[in-house]
């Protein structure tokens, strides 16, 4: 289910397992801090032209000025209108700026904080009432390789049962040079956010309800479940394309940067933590989504 944080993604949690909330535990330990970290060289970038004073710049690798601002109109459903992508977005190949700061060293790296820390609970959206505890979530720091084949830093708030085994995913898909556009902890500023159809986060606790209901809950609002690059990734119901501006990667025969295709690396890093895949679905298909239980 898309993890993108247009205000409509509120709707988008597919598959849920029912909890009883929990609240944090006053007397918590203090969190622990595993790392880890490889000599592997990172991936080779892709050959370049010798530096002049004005580069070309690549299409579809800048993020147009009006990136996650223009709201959508909302439909009966309660998602975003869906239109054509904008051709902006059409081979969409982005940098954004990292949102924690770089972790050391050259090749991957990774550091899981259990618990995870009270103020990057704060900025989540976990709250009373949510199916797992705060004390159960882990904050893991990891690096990943972007589209502009560099490394870059990003953070995850997930079930701490399940993150050395997320780190050990997202190792093997910087080893295998996946490009991702950013990975950040989503805020409940953004959960209540009109649609803008646009976003591409990758992500994944997210304390919300499954997909058109008003209880119950999704993978996500347990931390057991990840979103991988939504747009180029999206959820296919019908008619509904999510993000709503994801249509021109619809088309899975169309291989473009970014995206998950079956037998590929992101499936099979997954597979083998024992993680399903939303693309095996039958009645519907969401290629951004993986999650412990396979829904």
């Amino acid at each position: 289910m898309a993890a993108y944080v247009a205000g409509a993604a509120a709707l988008l949690m597919l598959a849920a397992c029912s909890g009883t909330p929990v609240a944090t535990s006053p007397t918590a330990p203090p969190p622990t801090v595993t790392s880890s970290a490889t000599p592997t060289p990172p991936p080779s970038p892709s050959p370049t032209a010798p530096p002049s004073s004005a580069p070309p710049v690549r299409p579809g690798t800048v993020p147009p000025p009006w990136l996650g601002t223009r709201v959508l109109p909302t439909t009966a459903g309660g998602y975003g209108e869906i239109r054509t992508t904008p051709k902006a977005l059409r081979n969409r190949r982005f940098t954004l700026p990292d949102t924690v700061p770089m972790l050391p060293g050259r090749g991957f790296a990774s550091r899981v904080t259990s618990p995870a820390p009270a103020d990057v609970i704060a900025r989540s959206t976990w709250v009373a009432g949510c199916p797992v505890a705060a004390d159960d979530l882990a904050w893991v720091r990891l690096t990943f390789w972007g589209f502009d084949d560099a490394r870059h830093t990003g953070e995850l708030l997930v079930n701490a049962s399940v993150a050395d085994d997320i780190a050990g995913v997202f190792r093997d898909l910087y080893r295998a040079g996946f490009p991702i556009e950013e990975m950040r902890i989503t805020t409940r500023a953004e959960l209540d956010a009109p649609p803008t159809g646009d976003g591409n986060d990758t992500g994944s606790f997210n304390c919300r309800p499954k997909a058109g209901q008003t209880s119950g809950f999704s993978e996500h609002a347990y931390g057991l479940a990840i979103d991988v690059n939504p747009f180029q990734n999206p959820y296919l119901n019908g008619d509904l394309v999510l993000p709503e501006l994801s249509s021109a990667y619809v088309d899975r025969a169309d291989a473009r940067p970014g995206m998950i295709l079956a037998g590929g690396p992101v499936v099979r890093a997954f597979a083998r933590i024992g993680w399903g895949w939303g693309g095996d679905w039958h009645a519907l298909k969401d290629l951004q989504h993986f999650s412990q239980n396979g829904t």
